[in-house]
């Protein structure tokens, strides 16, 4: 299939590449000259702008947006919409709120146009891992769209089959990494959840590592403290432990480089998503106790900083490459 991706930053590049390495035809654009330059050596079509897309696309042409959640894809989005003709397909894949996903997708279908949300994890590990996708769309729009997506999907890999699960009654492509979440913004719902809980799981690691980093400090009876190498707790954890798990694999790699993580600055930032968890679990009346608690942690980190917030900065740089400045 040919496909225009809008956006080579840090995933939009790689999902170009992974696309290419299955077979499928890119045309990319980006406001960086340099970034197509890239794609185009290795082996996609470059666009001046959409209206050059546009022409260098198949009829109906398919969209793939990977820029950040707000008016950068806002008006993107508005741009394609109107120089794609009947049956065009346009995909966010950044973080946008589901809400406006809803928006998007009435607005687009009075001009015959198919929008599919597209809420992607893997960070700057999708080139080689794939990504883990939820799409919100309608049921023969995601079916046009399954080769790209598994394309995109990690696949079975080496992960044991789910024991209870009978792939004869569910849906398989969970399986390959990706699902069909339903309509337009329930994928972006899902991956809002998704973030919600990693939010939730990182501050997990960050305290109870900053625990163990505290068992030495002067707060702590001279004959009960302990020096504690968190490069090997880390290590340790990651084999055989109930709480192993690729953010833990992070850790360790972070640790390894630098115990006293002294690179990072602990302001540590969010993207929105958790914000809008919280928001949605109001809404829902369900109560979020960790996840509300994980959010106001990191508005207290640009504050003051404690090693757990270097710990999160370290997880954020390990999985999506996010540098994260002090104010």
């Amino acid at each position: 299939m040919k496909i225009g991706i809008i956006g080579l930053g840090r995933m939009g590049g790689n999902i170009a590449r992974r696309l290419m390495r299955a077979g499928h035809e890119t045309v990319v654009f980006d406001r960086d000259e340099k970034a197509i330059a890239a794609l185009v050596e290795d082996g996609a079509v470059g666009a001046s702008s959409l209206a050059d897309m546009q022409g260098k696309l198949a009829d109906p042409a398919i969209y793939w947006v990977m820029l950040p959640a707000g008016e950068p894809t806002e008006q993107t989005v508005a741009a394609i919409g109107e120089q794609c003709g009947p049956g065009g397909i346009i995909i966010d894949g950044g973080n946008s709120f589901y809400k406006d996903d809803i928006r998007r997708s009435k607005a687009l279908a009075e001009k015959q146009v198919h929008y599919v949300d597209v809420g992607t994890s893997g960070g700057v590990w999708g080139l080689e891992r794939g990504y883990c996708m939820m799409v919100g769309g309608d049921d023969a729009t995601i079916k046009t769209l399954d080769p790209i997506l598994e394309a995109l999907a990690p696949g079975l890999g080496t992960i044991p089959r789910t024991p209870g699960r009978d792939p004869e009654k569910e849906d398989s492509r969970a399986e390959l990494g990706y699902i069909h979440a339903g309509p337009a913004g329930a994928g972006h719902f899902v991956k809002m959840v998704h973030n919600g809980i990693e939010y939730g799981l990182m501050q997990a690691y960050a305290e109870g590592f900053d625990i163990l980093k505290g068992k030495s400090s002067e707060h702590v009876a001279e004959d009960e403290r302990f020096d504690l190498n968190l490069t090997d707790i880390a290590e340790v954890w990651r084999r055989g432990s109930v709480i192993s798990s690729w953010l833990l694999d992070l850790t360790a790699i972070g640790l390894a480089k630098d115990q006293m993580l002294e690179q990072f600055s602990g302001n540590v930032a969010d993207s929105g998503e958790g914000q809008w968890t919280i928001d949605a679990a109001m809404e829902e009346k369900v109560p979020a106790n960790v996840l509300t608690a994980a959010l106001y942690a990191r508005y207290r980190s640009r504050v003051e900083h404690t090693f757990g917030d270097k710990l999160l900065s370290a997880m954020r740089f390990g999985f999506g490459g996010h540098v994260e400045m002090p104010q």
